[in-house]
């Protein structure tokens, strides 16, 4: 099993929620296996996921498709995303 965790702030957590729901379709035809969402109990606009896939091969691919880039821009992310992979030993 791998996965990523991703932190990013967002503009507007309800908006951004909202367009990352919807792309759990898209993230499972590319192997994601469940995700977890987090809101900084200091600033709610800063959001860390965690997501579980199949592969990292599947993660990247997931990463560098142009559905999340669209997806990431409609959903208010704020600057730069921190993207870690990671797998399970």
């Amino acid at each position: 099993m791998s996965a990523t965790i991703v932190q990013q702030r967002v503009k507007d957590y309800e908006a951004w929620r909202k367009e990352f729901d919807a792309m759990r379709h898209v993230r499972a035809s590319m192997g994601a296996d469940g995700d977890q969402v987090y809101r900084d109990s200091d600033d709610p606009h800063k959001v860390t996921i965690i997501l579980k896939w199949k592969s990292l091969a599947d993660a990247r691919k997931y990463f560098n498709s142009p559905e999340l880039k669209a997806a990431i821009s409609r959903a208010g992310v704020e600057g730069p995303q921190s993207i870690s992979f990671a797998e399970e030993k």
